[in-house]
């Protein structure tokens, strides 16, 4: 409806929205910026991630996604860069 007028899609798809969901984990050895990096580059290959954001001071990887993620990915990808990582929430 726009501005009180219902439009017919006619057989029009539309997409509906996914909810987006932010998983966080714990990561190991990570020491600077370029750990942060390192991890930053090969979880961005993850499809459907959204954002990510990682910290070597507490050692938090968060990644948000659309739609569900998938942990073994994240962390096979966490492994790839060189670090171990668990899930913390």
């Amino acid at each position: 409806m726009v501005l009180g007028v219902e439009i017919p899609t006619w057989g029009i798809l539309v997409k509906e929205e996914q909810a987006m969901a932010t998983t966080e984990y714990q990561v190991t050895g990570m020491t600077c910026s370029h750990c942060e990096m390192s991890i930053r580059e090969e979880v961005e290959q993850i499809a459907g991630v959204t954002g990510i954001e990682v910290s070597a001071a507490s050692g938090k990887l968060a990644v948000s996604a659309a739609g569900a993620l998938d942990d073994a990915a994240v962390l096979a990808a966490v492994e790839e860069a060189g670090y171990s990582a668990v899930r913390s929430s």
